[in-house]
């Protein structure tokens, strides 16, 4: 069986991928200006009911991380594992 790059178990599989990616860059920008101290960020996105804007604050931080992981799992983008240390 061959498996699709774009999974088919979320809610952002009927978009095209160069899409994806690019609300993957916006929702990082918008994270990392959490992380440096803006107030509020907002994310825009489009799908087949048409444009959304969300917006998050510094409370909302895992919220975003969250939307995050998810365009990543869509993607296919797996995060590395931790790197196990053993001592003897």
């Amino acid at each position: 069986m061959i498996h699709s790059p774009i999974s088919s178990h979320t809610i952002w599989s009927n978009l095209p991928r160069p899409e994806l990616m690019a609300m993957l860059t916006q929702a990082q920008k918008a994270y990392a200006e959490l992380l440096c101290g803006a107030k509020v960020v907002s994310v825009s996105y489009s799908q087949e009911t048409g444009a959304k804007s969300v917006t998050y604050s510094q409370a909302d931080r895992n919220g975003l991380l969250g939307l995050i992981m998810d365009l990543q799992r869509t993607l296919g983008i797996n995060r590395r594992r931790a790197i196990g240390i053993r001592f003897r």
